[in-house]
């Protein structure tokens, strides 16, 4: 069935998850199960894990790694200690208690294979403050103390491109059912969508095997570039469908060899990748949206979220684009926010409000690029609504008219960005001192890594001309 025509039920999500150790007996059972992968996302929103029999899990489902999977880089080193990072000398283990909701079968596994997400602790039953999973825990806790519940809908931009196993050589896009690679851009084009019929169709069977929920998916502006939206949930679940959507889509692609990556600009020549993030606030007494008044007009609680926005994105930034390349997505005159205006239905601008019913009514985040951890980006794009809602802050005027040329308050590059983080005492309280350091520590590294490579561009307009 192809995608313009399969649509997934509401009852896919009974796939997903059970509510105890006894019933997940019962759900492997009839299954068939024989391995189970005991997985967490880490700081980059890595797979970690063990992979176990399921008899194996049953008498000890307790799962232990080292602390130090959460102070990783992306390349697999670690930083050095300082006088803010002091990691664990020992690196003694920590706990993992798996959450049963979030379980459900790998598709694409020879052998019937179950995952289950799971939770980090200490050996004394705390929560680890470095685990992304356990820092959008955190935040959420701020708004149900408030007796709030947040809303969100991720939308995830990723390119298919040709296998490419020398780093040193650019990527470029794929060949569909033509036996051609896409020309000029292809934004909203069900031809150039119908190249990679099989493919998405695998996208949506193996989806639908584990209970994600596909709202539409899109080809967009570039050059074999898809965008996939999920329906509007709770924020953890949507991170957690987020984190195994990426794998999927990984998977999918090699089924058909090609990649699929999240990196934020993968091409030069072409847009680059993100994660808009659509954010509402109910009441959790009445259900109601707290960004309308009772006459359908936007609230000031709205005007406040929008603020916390604008004041505190800049500082999360390192978050929402947490990697160098990253902030080469951050250009000028594209598809892409170079600013932090607001405006109404206004794609020029960094955050943009849908147009809706005022039950609807919302906030879409237009930061956040692709290749960043789904936990630590909605964590930080509700901790920067909190912020602006409790302290009452208030956004400047919104913006009618094209923007994308002016560049205002977001930072330009990785170290300028954790900077702006560190030093925020807001956001520090907001998601503690120990997962500050250590982000800040792991994000250096991986700088100094980068600095050690030395890139084309150099070798083209330095080698013979200084």
């Amino acid at each position: 069935m192809s995608k313009k025509k399969k649509s997934q039920e509401p009852s896919i999500a009974s796939r997903r998850g059970v509510t105890s150790l006894e019933e997940a007996h019962t759900w492997l059972a009839e299954r068939g199960i024989e391995d189970i992968e005991c997985i967490a996302p880490d700081m980059a929103g890595v797979v970690r894990g063990k992979m176990m029999p399921t008899e194996k899990f049953f008498s000890g489902p307790i799962m232990t790694m080292p602390s130090s999977i959460f102070a990783q880089t992306i390349s697999g080193d670690y930083p050095p200690d300082d006088d803010k990072f002091q990691h664990n000398p020992t690196d003694g283990d920590i706990f993992f208690r798996a959450d049963y909701s979030t379980l459900t079968v790998v598709p694409w596994e020879s052998d019937p294979t179950a995952q289950l997400i799971h939770d980090a602790y200490t050996k004394d039953g705390i929560p680890v403050e470095t685990a992304p999973r356990n820092v959008l825990k955190r935040v959420l806790q701020l708004y149900e103390d408030q007796g709030w519940e947040a809303v969100i809908a991720p939308e995830i931009e990723f390119y298919l491109v040709k296998p490419n196993t020398d780093p040193d050589y650019p990527l470029e896009p794929p060949t569909g059912r033509s036996g051609r690679p896409e020309a000029g851009r292809q934004s909203y084009s069900i031809t150039a969508l119908n190249e990679f019929d099989d493919l998405i169709d695998d996208i949506y069977d193996l989806s639908e095997a584990q209970g994600l929920e596909i709202d539409t998916l899109i080809h967009e502006d570039g050059a074999a570039q898809m965008e996939i939206n999920l329906r509007h949930g709770q924020p953890l679940e949507l991170a957690d469908q987020v984190f195994m959507f990426k794998r999927t889509i990984r998977e999918a692609a090699l089924r058909h060899s090609m990649y699929a990556t999240f990196m934020a600009k993968p091409m030069s020549n072409q847009p680059g990748s993100s994660m808009h993030i659509h954010q509402s606030v109910l009441d959790r007494e009445t259900g109601q949206n707290i960004f309308s008044t009772k006459d359908g007009e936007a609230s000031p609680a709205f005007l406040n979220f929008i603020g916390g926005h604008q004041k505190y994105l800049p500082a999360v930034a390192c978050i929402m684009a947490p990697y160098v390349n990253s902030y080469r997505r951050f250009t000028r005159n594209t598809t892409a926010p170079v600013n932090l205006f607001w405006g109404h239905d206004n794609r020029t601008v960094g955050l943009r409000v849908p147009n809706s019913k005022p039950a609807g009514r919302r906030l879409e985040n237009r930061v956040p690029s692709s290749d960043c951890n789904p936990y630590l980006a909605i964590a930080a794009s509700l901790a920067c609504g909190y912020l602006g809602l409790t302290q009452k802050l208030h956004p400047d005027e919104p913006k009618t008219g094209y923007s994308s040329h002016v560049m205002d308050a977001l930072p330009r590059g990785l170290l300028e960005a954790l900077d702006l983080f560190s030093e925020c005492e807001e956001l520090g309280e907001v998601f503690g001192e120990k997962f500050v350091n250590t982000y800040r520590a792991v994000k250096h590294e991986e700088f100094e890594t980068f600095m050690s490579v030395i890139s084309p561009w150099e070798r083209e307009y330095l080698l013979l001309n200084v």
